[in-house]
């Protein structure tokens, strides 16, 4: 290294860099000494390495996922774990150690509780599930968040388990839980699995969450007839098939997948809350049977209209931001009988990017029921007596922008109350 480093520099240079070897090439400005200043040695702070270096590990170049093992630095050691839960009361009912840097669930001696009902060894670096069998008699929800498991071993014995959260782990293969039939809550979030099993036996299953897997394909749900809601957001699912086994379904979350087609949901027709925002959705044809949905997130789709949502009577709220809604007549032709409708996103629509400062005041004039469009709510018009039309109301607050004092709405005479304008700009008042 010498010949590539200046004197007085006694650093050699990184391990996965290798200087390849050659004397008869000429020093390249980069490599001249350099005039400014200097420490007493004589070196300027420069490292220099001649240009013909080599990289050892190429693939790093590549691979996004590479680590460098060899060159990793030793973590900082901390006491062991049999001492964290010294302080804690032996008949408490709920034991948390969140980002304690756990590794063994025995060595935390665990027999001593024996009132525990939640345990939440959240964000921690536990790779086994073992030790746990001693909490059997009382555990309902274990809580093993973002750790580092990849198998589902040593939970067998805790039959009366409500609540399991295996999120953020490593999870590949759903095994080993046959016998939690007392489960209603289940989590998978971000694991690796590709195909949901082994849950035919959990029929008390109330929610499962599998969000950010592998699943390409929602299949083996049918034995869970109590299911309520599904949560599959971040998947790689084409179909909505494999729903007609689940008479309770009453949310299902399908975000950023790949579906296409919603007429699978006939098979739900009890279906309450949907959201398939993020997928490629170019017509809401197909889930006209679904007459008891009150909440719908269609954005970010290709979706140019709301034909499809006529017979939804029961929509409170609809999103349905950045798709491709046009026309305003489509709008109020099928959304504007829906007496329960209170919010609606079309921000990012062509309708809304067109015009943007008519955009809400045509949107009220069309749905009048509605009290929040986009991120922003709103109260009735002021200085309306209660005999006016919400209609009508709308258009007074309108008029207000152009300063009339007195108008005239079904032959009757309304005095407006003093106002501030509330709109800046408008094309002409018969735009309305």
């Amino acid at each position: 290294m010498a010949d590539h480093v200046n004197e007085g520099n006694s650093q050699e240079s990184p391990s996965h860099v290798e200087v390849a070897s050659g004397g008869d090439h000429q020093e390249s400005a980069d490599t001249q000494p350099s005039h400014s200043l200097r420490d007493s040695k004589g070196w300027d702070g420069k490292l220099r390495i001649d240009r013909n270096a080599l990289i050892q590990n190429p693939e790093a170049l590549s691979d996004p996922e590479y680590s460098d093992t060899e060159n990793v630095l030793p973590g900082q050691e901390i006491s062991a774990d049999q001492d964290l839960l010294d302080d804690e009361d032996p008949d408490t009912d709920d034991l948390s150690l969140m980002q304690s840097r756990i590794a063994s669930i025995p060595d935390l001696r665990l027999e001593r509780f024996k009132q525990v009902k939640r345990l939440n060894l959240r964000q921690n670096l536990v790779q086994e599930i073992e030790g746990l069998s001693v909490l059997a008699p009382t555990l309902e929800e274990l809580d093993l968040y973002d750790n580092l498991v990849s198998h589902m071993r040593g939970l067998d014995k805790l039959t009366k388990l409500t609540s399991l959260d295996l999120s953020f782990n490593k999870i590949k293969h759903i095994r080993n839980i046959e016998n939690l039939t007392n489960l209603t809550d289940l989590y998978f979030v971000s694991n690796k699995i590709s195909r949901i099993e082994g849950l035919d036996t959990l029929v008390n299953l109330r929610q499962v969450e599998f969000a950010s897997n592998r699943i390409r394909e929602i299949q083996n749900l049918d034995a869970l007839k109590n299911l309520e809601e599904l949560w599959l957001a971040k998947n790689k699912i084409t179909e909505l098939r494999g729903l007609e086994g689940l008479p309770k379904l009453r949310l299902l979350s399908v975000q950023s997948n790949r579906i296409t087609d919603l007429s699978p949901l006939r098979e739900v027709p009890q279906l309450e809350e949907l959201y398939v925002s993020h997928n490629a959705l170019e017509t809401l044809e197909g889930i006209e049977g679904n007459s008891h949905l009150t909440i719908l997130e269609i954005s970010n789709n290709k979706i140019i209209s709301f034909k499809g949502l006529g017979g939804l009577k029961k929509l409170e709220e609809v999103w349905a931001s950045y798709n491709q809604v046009t026309d305003f007549a489509d709008v109020e032709r099928e959304l504007a009988d829906k007496e329960d409708l209170k919010t609606i996103y079309l921000e990012g629509n062509p309708l809304q990017l067109r015009q943007p400062a008519l955009y809400r005041n045509k949107l009220r004039l069309a749905l009048p029921q509605v009290l929040q469009i986009d991120a922003t709510g709103f109260n009735a018009p002021r200085g309306i007596s209660h005999g006016v039309k919400m209609q009508d109301s709308l258009r007074i607050d309108m008029i207000r922008s152009f300063g009339a004092q007195i108008i005239t709405l079904d032959d009757r005479k309304y005095q407006i109350d003093h106002f501030q304008p509330t709109m800046s700009t408008f094309d002409s008042p018969n735009a309305f």
